[in-house]
């Protein structure tokens, strides 16, 4: 187009169900309320399952992805979400309390986010990593 006046809007949404599930997407239209319900379909279908020990996290963990990276403490009841950004988003969708987060690196939020979801996909319960250890034993 003369001048280059075609503008195109991206959307990060994550959602959850403050019970243990959460998803996240990115969705691209020429109108901006297009590119936020494109983003929220997406979302909603790639909510994952987040493993909890109460209402925290079940042991320190950390995530990266390109130049962002993130840790997370489990912290004890009534400490609440202590995460900055993208990062509080998407613990408090998940149901998560109580958190102590330190987000590093790269400040671009999509890969914050990136980040947080891949640091909690890798939680596993006690049970979880008992099970592996028996299975490599054997």
């Amino acid at each position: 187009v003369k001048g280059g006046r075609r503008f195109s809007f991206s959307a990060l949404v994550v959602v959850g169900d403050r019970n243990g599930n959460v998803g996240y997407s990115i969705g691209k239209a020429n109108e901006v309320a297009d590119a936020i319900r494109k983003a929220t379909e997406g979302a909603k279908r790639n909510m994952v399952h987040i493993t909890m020990k109460d209402k925290t996290i079940p042991h320190e963990v950390y995530g990266k992805f390109d130049g962002a990276r993130v840790y997370m403490r489990p912290a004890s009841v009534g400490t609440g979400v202590i995460a900055g950004g993208g990062m509080r988003a998407v613990l408090e969708l998940s149901g998560i309390r109580d958190v102590l987060a330190k987000s590093m690196g790269s400040t671009n939020g999509m890969n914050v986010i990136r980040a947080t979801m891949a640091a909690l996909e890798s939680l596993q319960s006690k049970e979880e990593i008992m099970g592996a250890r028996q299975l490599a034993r054997a």
